[in-house]
């Protein structure tokens, strides 16, 4: 194989209790395109100015991961990003360019790694599964460790009919500094607290009982604390709420809020536009549906 194009989703990460296991993919894709020769790294579209153009870039940390996996050489290899998915936004454009960079390099290498062997890759380079598993598997994923070096990712059951209404600031947050803000102990009150709702959550996407979701987003572990670095993410998710959404919640580490939703996405995307018009909010709403499929080969020669 000379060539071999990918796509990988955005992904949600967190849906408010699940920290570091629960996550969803949704139907924005970043491609990339990696051709064997000389090494360069090129990316259009979203972060193409911040992304980096040499072996820092997590594309080529997933191709590399492969290679190393499977005890090969990594051959001079030319890659060609076009992303959509926005930088630095809490939509997991880090997973998408590890797991396109895994892919790719399963495909080129001939070594056509499993889901499972490409879950444990990404979520050893990122840290944690909630992003990589949707990013993988499509639809909504629980990853937990198991041991030092092990990963387990089961699948939750969406409604189909499940839509995600954003609203996308224009600033950006470093998710290494917006984990810094979080305690290091809680206390068991708050532990309680997202344990049941995370399990309440898990239970009211799979049974379809979505009106239990606006007591199940809620979250004491990390979003209080990032909302002192965003102090509009309270009111964009009450507003979220007031449009008419099931439950709304930071997207991972944030500034994007996201709202899930089974009707009513425009006038829950306007009450999240105008609330962040009145606090002085530049950014922008999108209506996207869950993606059902994870990240693919699309073309190779």
């Amino acid at each position: 194989m000379n060539s071999v194009t990918v796509s990988a989703p955005a992904t949600t990460a967190n849906l408010g209790p699940g920290f570091d296991s629960i996550g969803m993919a949704l139907d924005v894709w970043n491609d990339l395109t990696i051709t064997r020769g000389e090494f360069s790294v090129s990316s259009t579209g979203e972060g193409a100015d911040l992304a980096p153009k040499d072996t820092r870039n997590l594309a080529v940390t997933g191709v590399e991961a492969v290679f190393n996996h499977i005890g090969e050489p990594v051959p001079g290899l030319k890659y060609e990003q076009h992303n959509r998915v926005p930088f630095s936004r809490g939509m997991g454009s880090s997973s998408s360019a590890i797991v396109s960079g895994l892919v790719a390099g399963s495909a080129i290498s001939g070594a056509d790694l499993s889901k499972e062997e490409l879950t444990v890759l990404a979520a050893d380079i990122e840290g944690h599964p909630d992003n990589v598993a949707p990013a993988i598997y499509g639809g909504c994923t629980v990853g937990v460790r198991n041991g030092v070096d092990k990963w387990i990712v089961d699948q939750v059951k969406l409604p189909e009919e499940l839509y995600a209404v954003l609203f996308i600031p224009e600033m950006k947050m470093n998710t290494h500094e917006s984990r810094a803000r979080l305690p290091d102990q809680i206390s068991r009150t708050d532990a309680v607290y997202n344990i049941g709702r995370a399990a309440l959550l898990v239970n009211a996407l799979s049974s379809g009982r979505l009106e239990l979701l606006k007591y199940a987003t809620d979250d004491r572990l990390h979003q209080p604390h990032r909302a002192q670095a965003f102090t509009a993410m309270p009111q964009l998710i009450e507003a979220a709420m007031k449009g008419g959404a099931h439950g709304a919640f930071l997207s991972g580490a944030g500034p994007t809020v996201l709202a899930l939703a089974t009707g009513r996405e425009v006038t829950i995307s306007y009450e999240m536009a105008e609330s962040a018009r009145i606090l002085g909010v530049e950014g922008k709403p999108m209506i996207v549906s869950v993606a059902h499929e994870g990240a693919s080969v699309v073309s190779s020669s």
